[in-house]
């Protein structure tokens, strides 16, 4: 009798070099965004992340079959997912800029909790006690990195929580899509889509023209990022997620060695402590949905090979 058959430990490995090359860049190209948020309006940095990535994209779709694996039946879902994803981004951005690296990455990371929340609704998901406390820690840890006091919450910590539910929302999106569409799909609609409303947001507010070093950035985040989004994806391709989504969390390392090294940036204790309460509701919850992952297989019916 067969059960279910296990990834070979090589595949979880080479899923596992992949996630930390994805994690590793997208740290980098974090670091980069936040040193040009300084200097241009957010609507420039989302255009030039999205115009060349379209670059390395269409290399990877030739190297995925070409043309023929971007036709989809689903383009209006493509289009939400794009815009919800463009949104995201742009929250991003916005935090970076007016947050330190560290502080506005920890509450980046707050996305699995909206996801466990979101997915009662729109996923029919039910959420148990444990989950439950995992996601009120994980709110817990980021009260304590905003400091809400008699001030409204700043600006660039809206920016973040507003782009963490943005990015479950999309999170979502794609499980949808994934049912019948390819990777490579759609990573190229998202792209496209994204490539076209910047187009469209530099054409109506302008920008402002880079320095040649800058040049040299703007290029690069939206390169960089682009082979960081493959690697993440061939990462969960090649690997089960509960494996590798935890070296995710590495990325905090990165922000807070980054924002040392380049902005001086050190969080106070009370910070630290909150991006633990962070990080481990998050660790929690992929560890909960990996043993309820592993108790709905072993309900599933028995396969007699003949």
């Amino acid at each position: 009798m067969v059960t279910a058959i296990s990834r070979p430990a090589a595949q979880n490995a080479r899923g596992a070099a992949h996630m930390l090359a994805g994690v590793v860049l997208f740290s980098f190209t974090d670091a980069m965004v936040k040193w040009l948020a300084a200097d241009y309006p957010v609507h420039q940095l989302v255009f030039f992340r999205t115009v060349f990535a379209l670059l390395p994209c269409l290399f990877f779709v030739a190297r995925s079959g070409g043309i023929a694996t971007l036709y989809t039946r689903r383009p209006l879902v493509h289009l939400t997912r794009g815009v919800i994803g463009l949104a995201a981004m742009g929250c991003y951005f916005y935090a970076f800029a007016k947050m330190d690296l560290a502080d506005a990455k920890a509450l980046l990371f707050s996305a699995p909790l909206f996801m466990t929340v979101l997915s009662i609704p729109l996923l029919g998901e039910k959420v148990g006690i444990y989950r439950w406390t995992a996601v009120f820690v994980g709110f817990l840890g980021m009260l304590v990195i905003v400091k809400p006091d008699g001030d409204v919450l700043q600006v660039g910590a809206v920016a973040a929580i507003g782009g963490a539910v943005l990015y479950a929302l999309a999170v979502i999106t794609v499980r949808h899509l994934s049912a019948t569409e390819s990777a490579a799909s759609i990573t190229f609609h998202y792209t496209l889509t994204g490539a076209l409303v910047g187009i469209a947001l530099v054409a109506t507010f302008g920008w402002a023209s880079p320095t040649s070093l800058d040049w040299v950035l703007f290029v690069s985040v939206g390169v960089i990022g682009e082979i960081g989004q493959y690697c993440l994806t061939q990462a969960f391709r090649y690997a089960e997620a509960a494996a590798i989504a935890p070296l995710d969390y590495l990325s905090m390392v990165f922000a807070l060695l980054l924002g040392y090294l380049v902005w001086n940036d050190i969080p106070g204790v009370d910070v630290f402590a909150g991006i633990a309460l962070v990080v481990a509701s998050g660790l929690f919850i992929l560890y909960r949905e990996r043993r309820l992952s592993k108790v709905r297989t072993s309900r599933l019916p028995k396969v007699r090979v003949r």
